[in-house]
């Protein structure tokens, strides 16, 4: 996929203020880790997190996609009446329905002939929302749209932590497939994509390469039971490291068609804001596409896997602090469960 008329104009994040450490989470998990004598440190050392941060209980998704989304606006400095499409993109909305967009477009004040819809494709949803409005624009249906997405970590993890405090008959290989619950946290993004003749930033969205393995689908799922009304607890299970070799695997399997596609054939990026998953995996997969792991900004050890808002959290932090300079080749990789990968390239204007 290329595009000639895109641009992106913002990146924003909203964070929350209760951080939880990962040595809190053991000290809540101690009945497991006595039964099981399990090492002390051991969450922070199998996964490179230390801490991550909850929203408080009862916050809806869409309140804070309404402070990202406004700090995308105010950052791109865009008149809102020129907004033609919001995407709600995060697994975490208000409802089933209607659609968590028909919320923030009330509240953003977004005009009436905005296509307003949500998105979800676990940690891929927002990168996915990038896509179509940035197909839109190419276009020329809108000239402007605007994605967004809250993620809300704080139940999967509560629930994790008393199931595996309730099953008396867990073994440590049982504990496994919850490790990766454990990572997770919460946070907030929007992405404001333009036409390049409405475009004021200058960072050129060049295009991309996707790819999917859904054979190894089963390998992390979630949340049936609570998406059907069927229970009131939200679980998940994961096999990491099958996960791991197999995202990894077909991430190397679409980086050369994506380098092709953007036109950096032989050169590859400058600089990388990724899915924030866990140490191992941010080393495993830059080893296998060759990168160095100074042109990535990193997110993950203090903010945890924030899902579908975890690369462009990276994102906005990273450009915020200086990772990139005008001129430089951006990738945006991205790997969620499925499995599917996406890849985007950006061509970083002035500011």
């Amino acid at each position: 996929m290329r595009y000639h008329n895109v641009y992106v104009e913002s990146f924003a994040c909203t964070l929350p203020d209760e951080v939880v450490t990962s040595d809190e989470i053991e000290a809540r998990l101690a009945p497991l880790y006595r039964r099981l004598r399990l090492p002390e440190g051991r969450l922070e050392l199998m996964t490179g997190i230390r801490e991550r941060r909850f929203w408080p209980r009862g916050m809806r998704p869409s309140e804070q996609s309404v402070a990202s989304g406004e700090r995308a606006l105010q950052a791109a400095g865009i008149d809102r009446r020129e907004i033609g499409a919001l995407v709600h993109a995060s697994v975490c909305r208000d409802f089933l329905e209607p659609a968590t967009a028909c919320t923030v477009h009330r509240r953003l004040g977004l005009p009436a002939e905005c296509l307003v819809y949500d998105v979800s494709n676990a940690c891929l949803g927002l990168l996915n929302g990038m896509l179509q409005i940035a197909g839109l624009i190419e276009l020329g249906q809108i000239r402007a749209g605007l994605v967004v997405g809250s993620e809300c970590g704080r139940f999967l993890v509560e629930s994790t932590i008393e199931e595996l405090n309730a099953r008396q008959t867990l073994t440590r290989d049982d504990v496994k497939l919850a490790v990766a619950s454990l990572t997770i946290g919460s946070g907030s993004a929007a992405v404001l994509l333009t036409h390049r003749d409405f475009a004021r930033a200058g960072h050129r969205l060049l295009g991309g390469a996707a790819g999917a393995d859904t054979a190894a689908s089963e390998l992390c799922h979630g949340g049936a039971e609570a998406a059907a009304g069927l229970g009131a607890k939200l679980l998940m299970q994961t096999d990491s490291e099958a996960m791991l070799h197999a995202g990894v695997a077909l991430a190397r399997r679409v980086f050369p068609r994506f380098l092709e596609e953007v036109g950096w054939s032989g050169r590859g990026p400058d600089k990388t804001f990724c899915h924030q998953i866990g140490a191992a995996h941010r080393k495993l997969m830059f080893q296998g596409l060759e990168l160095d792991t100074a042109i990535d900004y990193s997110t993950v050890e203090w903010l945890g896997n924030t899902g579908s808002v975890a690369l462009p959290t990276a994102a906005a932090l990273g450009i915020e602090r200086g990772h990139v300079a005008p001129g430089d080749r951006v990738a945006l990789l991205g790997i969620g469960s499925g499995i599917n990968v996406l890849m985007l390239g950006l061509e970083w204007g002035k500011p």
